[in-house]
């Protein structure tokens, strides 16, 4: 990669890498895999990078390559029952804000969406980040309607999963 397309890509990456922050502590469930992620995500993003024609957002492009990653490499079975978890998933969005300031709350939350499939995860993390379905559908790779067929069923199973905790 020259010189320049380096310059571009730090330039793209550094305001966005909160995002991958977030997909981080989804798809992980201890700092040694989070810290393993983040860096497997940066790497597969800068391979990725001289095949990013601009056709979409940086950030939309960035969430289909840090997802495809984190769904490859942290592909594993549910596995054990959490703690129950009290949360209204009516009021997802607004509890998620709420729990910023309370990181044992947002560690339950994180808890109980770490226990979804992996789309699911996705799905619930952009709809966390307020993304239109159009958008979601782009990440995806699926169309707008289909992705609001699958958001639906993201919530209720999150929905059963904390109400059987």
């Amino acid at each position: 990669m020259s010189t320049e397309q380096e310059r571009l890509f730090v330039g793209f990456f550094k305001p966005n890498q909160k995002l991958i922050h977030k997909i981080c502590k989804i798809y992980t469930d201890n700092a040694e895999d989070n810290e393993d992620l983040f860096q497997e995500i940066t790497i597969q993003l800068w391979k990725s990078f001289p095949g990013f024609k601009g056709e979409a957002k940086f950030s939309t492009w960035m969430y289909r390559v840090a997802l495809n990653t984190a769904i490859t490499l942290f592909r594993k079975p549910q596995k054990k029952q959490g703690q129950p978890v009290e949360l209204d998933i009516g009021s997802l969005k607004i509890e998620h804000e709420e729990y910023v300031d309370d990181e044992h709350q947002l560690k339950r939350m994180y808890k109980a969406i770490y226990e979804l499939s992996d789309v699911e995860k996705a799905l619930i993390m952009m709809y966390l980040e307020d993304k239109p379905y159009k958008e979601i559908g782009e990440i995806l790779g699926i169309t707008e309607g289909n992705a609001r067929v699958k958001m639906n069923r993201a919530k209720n199973n999150l929905k059963t999963k904390i109400s059987t905790t």
